[in-house]
């Protein structure tokens, strides 16, 4: 068995003297397998994290673990050592993807998501509230979609988000309750530019279902680099709020 497909380097790990466990997402979902020589100074740049590989695998039998050939398509690994915060970004990103994701079974959204996300990494202002963009449509992928849909008339609007139901929730509806809602940022429902309050304030609604929905019931923590950025971005919220 064998197939060939663009993928996106999730994680690795070294096996034996010199190769790799690589986990990659492909169009045909999350596949793991082993990338011979992968540790080695030759291939190593090839098997970085959030790199986008032309992978091919092949195995006797489709339960194997299978072997990994790769060719170099985009360098995102090194394009994200730039900024600290970007790479903070991609490992997020690619974190949630290798824990949230169940094994050979296709992601379409999930995967065209991130590779936007990522072929734009290097882009000043897009990684972040592209993030927030792509861990809805994980959420929705898994089966866990928020409901943005409502419907506003005259002056009222979506405002905020239940904590409970994910669904969208107009200034009239939240009335005394709109305290115990999550703001709605606009770039969410709309083609509206995002400061950073704005994404500190996407990635605690997405955060929330992911932790709840998809690791809460697998009794598993959010992952460390996923809430490592939260926790960041939050504190850097704070210092310009202090500082303005």
């Amino acid at each position: 068995m064998e197939w060939q497909e663009p993928g996106i380097v999730l994680e690795t790990a070294v096996h034996g003297e010199g190769d790799l466990v690589a986990t990659l997402l492909t169009p045909l979902g999350l596949w793991r397998g082993l990338a011979k020589g992968g540790a080695s100074r030759r291939q190593v740049a090839i098997w970085q994290r959030g790199n986008i590989l032309s992978v091919r695998w092949v195995a006797r039998v489709a339960e194997q673990l299978g072997a990994f050939t790769g060719e170099l398509v985009r360098p995102v690994a090194a394009l994200a050592m730039g900024a600290s915060e970007t790479l903070e970004i991609l490992n997020a990103a690619c974190a949630l993807a290798a824990c949230a994701l169940p094994e050979r079974e296709a992601a379409p959204e999930t995967f065209a998501g991130l590779m936007r996300l990522l072929a734009g990494i290097d882009i000043p202002g897009f990684p972040l509230p592209e993030l927030a963009r792509w861990e809805m449509a994980l959420l929705r992928e898994l089966g866990f979609g928020l409901d943005f849909t409502a419907s506003a008339g005259g002056n009222d609007r979506l405002a905020y988000v239940s904590p409970r139901t994910g669904r969208a929730v107009t200034l009239s509806e939240a009335g005394d309750w709109a305290p115990r809602l999550f703001p709605l940022p606009e770039f969410l429902i709309a083609d509206a530019p995002a400061s950073l309050a704005d994404c500190v304030a996407a990635l605690r609604i997405t955060g929330h279902f992911l932790e709840r929905d998809v690791f809460g019931a697998r009794h598993r923590p959010l992952p460390p680099a996923r809430a490592g950025l939260y926790e960041h971005l939050s504190r850097r919220l704070e210092d310009e709020r202090n500082a303005g």
